[in-house]
């Protein structure tokens, strides 16, 4: 659903709609409600709608690639994804380079490298990176975790490693951007 080249929005006939409509009122009913683990239900509700979505796509268009590369570079994207979100504080980021991809792939680096850059225009290690900043920019909004805290759930042992990591992307430090939301 989330892939390169996939569907931004489903339609759905009646019967769909009625059903992914049940799951909204669910939410709503949750989110007015006492209950004390009520965003924990809402996220599984939303767990839910996402997998209905992912439902409608058969699987055989879902895993169809051109060629190798295109396959190739589709592991690694789901691998990547994979690592996220970080359930803190049980997991960290740790396949943090494309030579730790291809070692989980079974291929040597540079088909990996040479796979991504063919089928996306874009490096391994740019996606990674990419992937990086959004995660970091998230836990930025979305905890309170201090900027040490979110560098090492990264993958990042010293948090002047991820600060410059962050700054050198973003043109700005961790900190700053966390003040700029407001």
């Amino acid at each position: 659903m989330y892939a390169i080249d996939s569907k931004p929005s489903y339609s759905l006939n009646a019967e769909q709609d009625r059903e992914v409509s049940h799951i909204f009122e669910r939410m709503i009913t949750e989110a007015k409600s006492d209950y004390y683990l009520k965003y924990d239900l809402i996220r599984s509700y939303l767990t839910e709608i996402l997998h209905f979505a992912i439902k409608l796509e058969p699987a055989v268009l879902l895993y169809h690639h051109s060629n190798a590369n295109s396959r190739i570079t589709s592991i690694f994207n789901e691998l990547l994804d994979r690592q996220f979100p970080i359930e803190l504080p049980a997991s960290r980021f740790k396949l943090r380079s494309a030579r730790d991809f291809a070692e989980v792939l079974a291929i040597h680096v540079n088909h990996l490298n040479r796979a991504v850059k063919e089928t996306t225009g874009k490096t391994t290690t740019y996606h990674i990176a990419e992937r990086l900043i959004a995660e970091a920019k998230y836990l930025l909004k979305h905890t309170q975790l201090n900027v040490s805290e979110i560098g090492y759930y990264l993958g990042f042992d010293e948090p002047a490693h991820f600060y410059n990591f962050f700054k050198k992307r973003t043109k700005m430090s961790p900190s700053n951007y966390r003040r700029s939301l407001g």
